[in-house]
């Protein structure tokens, strides 16, 4: 008897639904994530009755989890009432922007080139103040460490073929355009790419404004193009730290800097089921997403270990997916002389550490260099550090990585246990292990 109530009480639902979609103007379709119990073969014919589209399953391992669109005025929250149906939500957009900078450091004119770990580099990108104050050189020859393991860069693309990356990529996917390869060149062409062809310093005027030296180099100065290099900046800035690691360019931002949460998702997926240690997380969306914290939490289930940039609304707020404290480690910035810098998110239970994040020298498409500001190139630098203790210990997890990047240099209560020191992070990792 309860059943039968259930299953007209179904159909009702399914008939206002469909009565109130009929009875409304069509509108431009609305993205959801839907999680359904059974999967496609229970979802397909209620979007058939529903008048919805699926689009493609998200990647997780029960295979329930999709993305659907459906008319604007669909009453999502009825949806949910559906039998089978789990979970619905929209599809957030989220944004790897950063603030806006100007001028350029001295490092990023030390053009002398140099032997880093077997390639050939500027002196200025190994040689500048970010990487003496967080001490990656001590720490490579105290501890005699390189980093290993693949770090999953979720962003936009990356340079597939800069010198300095070529040979520690492995291979990646392009969720916004859904096919294999993840080179960011390819969102920009001739028609839209001004080309410098001399040896001065060019401004790219982006959100995260990038300086870059000459010699060939893209100046985008287009609003749509504001998130063109962000991947290459973040990959550039994990190699620095730990050069011995790989890296997985997983796209799924564009070239504004936007991008969806479905595809986030895909790409944590992704990079779980090809053995990817490290996920780098340089973007953040304003609001908490279920299906998100539950992709990042199988993630973490099969060991890896994630970290994500705080924001830069200069604010004690939240952001996600950094927000999700227990499963990610939230990167706030500093400046230079170790103080916080005044664009950087702030506060418990956001920020786990911080690093520095001002005029950070680093790698930019088209075989540059550039100088960049905000809390997306602060946290790569904690990527490359839990790169850097799986030399040591190949199967740590993100509880047991977390307590070792803890032990920093404590700046204030409002940038979590403090400024990120690789020697006391691996001082402390190496007794925890007996190994001294």
């Amino acid at each position: 008897m309860n059943r039968c109530r259930r299953q007209i009480r179904s159909i009702w639902l399914l008939l206002a639904l469909l009565l109130a979609a009929a009875a409304m103007p069509a509108q431009a379709d609305t993205r959801v994530i839907v999680r359904v119990n059974g999967g496609l073969p229970v979802l397909r014919p209620i979007c058939q009755l529903l008048g919805c589209s699926i689009q493609y399953n998200l990647g997780d391992d029960l295979g329930q989890v999709f993305l659907v669109t459906v008319p604007n005025l669909l009453e999502l929250k009825l949806i949910v009432a559906i039998p089978g149906i789990l979970d619905v939500e929209m599809d957030q957009t989220g944004k790897t922007a950063d603030p806006p900078r100007s001028g350029a450091p001295p490092a990023l004119y030390d053009s002398q080139p140099v032997n880093y770990y077997g390639v050939t580099v500027r002196h200025g990108y190994i040689d500048q103040p970010a990487a003496h104050i967080i001490g990656n050189d001590n720490a490579h020859n105290t501890y005699n460490v390189r980093g290993s393991g693949i770090v999953a860069v979720i962003d936009t693309g990356v340079d597939t073929t800069h010198p300095v990356l070529k040979n520690v990529l492995v291979s990646g996917y392009d969720f916004t355009r859904n096919q294999a390869g993840a080179d960011e060149k390819g969102d920009v062409n001739q028609s839209t790419t001004a080309v410098i062809d001399q040896s001065t310093t060019a401004v790219v005027d982006q959100s995260t404004t990038a300086v870059i030296d000459g010699g060939r180099a893209a100046t985008l100065n287009q609003s749509q193009y504001e998130g063109f290099g962000h991947g290459t900046m973040v990959s550039g800035v994990i190699h620095l730290v730990a050069p011995g690691a790989m890296i997985m360019p997983l796209k799924a931002f564009h070239v504004d800097g936007t991008g969806y949460a479905s595809d986030v998702i895909r790409a944590i997926n992704y990079a779980a089921a090809n053995h990817a240690r490290i996920l780098n997380m340089s973007f953040s969306f304003p609001s908490p997403s279920n299906e998100l914290q539950l992709a990042l939490a199988a993630a973490n289930q099969k060991g890896l270990i994630a970290v994500g940039a705080a924001g830069n609304n200069g604010q004690k707020t939240m952001a996600y997916p950094a927000g999700y404290s227990n499963l990610v480690m939230g990167v706030a910035s500093t400046a230079n002389d170790d103080s916080q810098s005044t664009f950087t998110n702030y506060g418990s239970p956001l920020v786990w550490l911080a690093a520095p994040g001002e005029g950070v020298v680093t790698l930019y498409p088209y075989s540059s260099y550039a100088a960049t500001w905000g809390t997306s190139f602060s946290t790569p630098m904690a990527a490359g550090a839990a790169a850097l203790l799986l030399d040591l210990n190949a199967h740590a997890t993100q509880s047991q990585a977390a307590q070792a990047l803890a032990h920093d240099k404590y700046i204030n209560s409002n940038l979590g246990n403090g400024r990120l020191d690789l020697m006391n992070v691996l001082l402390y990792w190496k007794l925890t292990l007996g190994l001294l």
